[in-house]
């Protein structure tokens, strides 16, 4: 087994997963960081292997992953088709199959890309680059092989429900493969839900059942800027929101919908 990366290549559509892929809430399950970047990776795959170069000048815009169910940490395959073709804007859809069963079902939207610099503007300032800040050992907090892999650096210390951190990692997303940088960001992104925890995860549960991102620029660099606020309702559902940075500034948004509930004989505390 590869110690470089998160996944191996065993064909085309269909990927075997490492032990730095393993998760948070299971090291049985795979972690959906990595998972999501691998289907990124896909949709790049797709579109570059597309006759006649269709799709070209169009860039992901919005990626919307909904997990249907548990992700374990087996062979995955990865399926892509084009939903609504076109020249300027295109909607694509992955499927992501464990043994035979959809565990993951994603729409992204493609859009055209052209010059509009005289335009540009708002959105948050840049954050403190990741250059000088000490490393977070989050594994205090999360088992598995993925949150192992991270260098998290985050730009004070870490308060419940709030966070803003830089996240990196030196492995690769697939051996052997080269990787696009969207996919290598978003391969980092659902990372979001582990680094502004608001109750330990020893006595509650809030996993996140889907992720949203949406893009205004193209990311860049390997560093990832998560700047995360964690809400919590009062009957079982939960929010993690996200302004997302590269080094050069804010390039997004990302949502993630969360089912809140305390851990079967543990204290729920006050």
């Amino acid at each position: 087994m590869s110690t470089g990366s998160y996944y191996e290549p065993i064909d085309d559509h269909r990927y075997k997963p490492t032990a730095h892929a393993s998760g948070a809430w299971d090291s049985a399950e795979q972690h959906f960081s990595p998972l999501g970047g691998l289907v990124v990776h896909a949709i790049d795959r797709h579109l570059a292997a597309r006759l006649g170069g269709v799709g070209d000048g169009l860039v992901l815009s919005r990626i919307s992953f909904d997990i249907l169910g548990r992700p374990a940490l087996d062979e995955c395959e990865i399926r892509v088709e084009t939903i609504r073709p076109g020249r300027t804007i295109e909607l694509l859809e992955a499927v992501v199959l464990i043994a035979d069963r959809p565990v993951v079902r994603a729409r992204a939207w493609l859009l055209g890309s052209g010059d509009t610099t005289a335009v540009a503007g708002g959105g948050a300032d840049a954050l403190t680059p990741p250059d000088g800040l000490a490393s977070w050992p989050m594994t205090e907090t999360w088992p598995g092989g993925y949150i192992a892999s991270l260098d998290v650096r985050p730009l004070a210390p870490p308060r419940p429900g709030r966070t803003t951190a830089w996240i990196s990692t030196g492995l690769d997303l697939v051996a052997g493969q080269p990787t696009g940088p969207l996919a290598a960001y978003v391969a980092l992104l659902d990372t979001a839900n582990g680094i502004a925890v608001r109750q330990p995860p020893t006595a509650w549960m809030y996993p996140n059942v889907d992720l949203t991102v949406h893009f205004h620029r193209q990311p860049e660099g390997r560093w990832v800027g998560l700047d995360t606020s964690v809400t919590f309702g009062p009957t079982g559902q939960g929010l993690t929101s996200s302004v997302l940075h590269d080094l050069a500034g804010p390039v997004g948004r990302a949502e993630q919908i969360l089912t809140v509930r305390p851990l079967p004989g543990a204290d729920e505390g006050p």
